[in-house]
């Protein structure tokens, strides 16, 4: 009986409540797993930032604990890498793919929410099962879309006003890596989400208050979906700041690649400095981590709209 009060005594008071109680016990646990994650996650940034802070004749030297701290390197991260011009069409890529894929997505989403046609599951499962094929799978159909154009129907083509071929600027365009992002069928899945869990009443107010289809979206639909918009705009902004595959293939000119093909180029001619990749690395994040913090607050109310319903 000794031991086993000597063995109490010797536990904290929490750690005692934690173990006698299962729901404590699965709380520790959780945390722990938690812990072990984040550091599986930021372990890898925690040593990019690491290198990219130590010169180059260091960077092999106690890669956990930096012996001494320079700028120099991003300087010459950002000058020899032409890093500006590429963060430059990154986000002039990112902007007109998120402004149309959120436009593209709201009015789609609308039509499949509130408009009756027929067939209008089948068409929707349709853009739902885009969504399981990859991007590899479709990626050489874009890229001869891209470089020879849309050859349209005879009957099409034989019409006023209307070419034989539509042309997406080529490669080496901005046009060439935009145009195959312009919508996306994830967008569509969620505005239409939004938008069914809206009360049906503000849908037959407007229309007898002789209010249309855009009338509705621009005065009632946006104001009210707004957080969803709000994430679906920070997910399509990452997504076409991180494309890698196909800025790769159709930008040969070194003034129109986007930052990520650009890592790619100054890892090349950077071998014996590998510390300007990383301190490259750290550039290029940087905006994506101001987004994320200015629109953390946007992306969990959009996770979250119509998840609680009172």
């Amino acid at each position: 009986m000794a031991d086993v009060l000597v063995e109490t005594d010797l536990r904290s008071p929490s750690t005692q409540r934690a173990w006698d109680d299962p729901k404590g016990a699965r709380r520790l646990g959780r945390y722990l797993l938690l812990v072990a994650i984040g550091f599986v996650v930021l372990f890898p940034v925690y040593t990019t930032v690491v290198a990219a802070f130590k010169p180059s004749e260091q960077f092999f030297e106690n890669p956990l604990v930096p012996d001494a701290v320079t700028l120099d390197v991003f300087r010459e991260a950002w000058s020899s890498g032409r890093l500006g011009t590429y963060l430059w069409n990154s986000f002039v890529v990112a902007a007109i793919v998120t402004l149309a894929q959120v436009v593209t997505s709201l009015l789609s989403g609308y039509a499949f929410a509130y408009l009756r046609f027929p067939g209008r599951k089948w068409v929707f499962l349709a853009f739902l099962a885009t969504l399981l094929v990859p991007l590899e799978a479709t990626v050489f159909v874009n890229f001869e879309t891209v470089e020879q154009g849309l050859v349209l129907p005879e009957f099409l083509g034989g019409l006023p006003l209307i070419p034989d071929k539509i042309s997406f600027g080529g490669l080496n365009s901005f046009q060439a890596l935009t145009v195959p992002f312009l919508a996306t069928a994830f967008g569509t899945f969620l505005t239409r989400q939004a938008l069914l869990a809206l009360p049906s009443e503000l849908r037959d107010a407007a229309r007898i208050d002789g209010i249309g289809h855009l009338g509705f979206i621009r005065h009632v639909a946006v104001p009210l979906v707004r957080p969803t918009l709000a994430a679906l705009a920070l997910f399509s902004f990452l997504g076409s700041w991180n494309q890698y595959l196909w800025p790769s293939l159709i930008i040969n000119e070194a003034d129109k690649n986007t930052v990520q093909s650009g890592l790619r180029l100054l890892s090349k001619t950077s071998l014996d400095q590998p510390n300007l990749v990383m301190a490259g690395t750290v550039i290029a994040a940087i905006p994506i981590l101001i987004v994320l913090v200015i629109f953390q607050k946007q992306l969990v109310r959009g996770l979250t709209a119509g998840a609680v319903k009172g």
